[in-house]
């Protein structure tokens, strides 16, 4: 089963996806379904455990999606995600097929 997945601890998830408040519920899903569509929020309610941290992981245990949005408001936090998944592409740690967007989301 392919879901979609909304990682944010503060915006309410659009209709058609899962919504995962924190780091540790995005992994669950990531290790138990197929995602076809992951939006990523950089600022958590956890301040050690953010956005950038589940990048790291990602990748670290392979564990990817179709497609991959950063909406994160958080500028630099947001840029960094992207900057990371963008590079394990070119040092082939992740599959080049998958599309990655930064395209950050108004708070309200």
């Amino acid at each position: 089963m392919t879901v979609n997945v909304f990682l944010d601890d503060y915006r309410h998830c659009p209709q058609g996806y899962i919504l995962a408040k924190d780091i540790d519920e995005c992994l669950h899903l990531m290790y138990n379904y197929s995602i076809g569509h992951l939006s990523l929020d950089h600022d958590l309610e956890s301040k050690t455990r953010n956005g950038l941290m589940l990048v790291h992981a990602m990748v670290e245990h392979q564990l990817f999606a179709e497609r991959i949005t950063i909406h994160s408001a958080n500028s630099v936090g947001g840029k960094n995600m992207f900057r990371y998944l963008k590079a394990a592409q070119e040092n082939d740690q992740m599959p080049h097929s998958i599309k990655i967007v930064l395209r950050p989301l108004p708070l309200r």
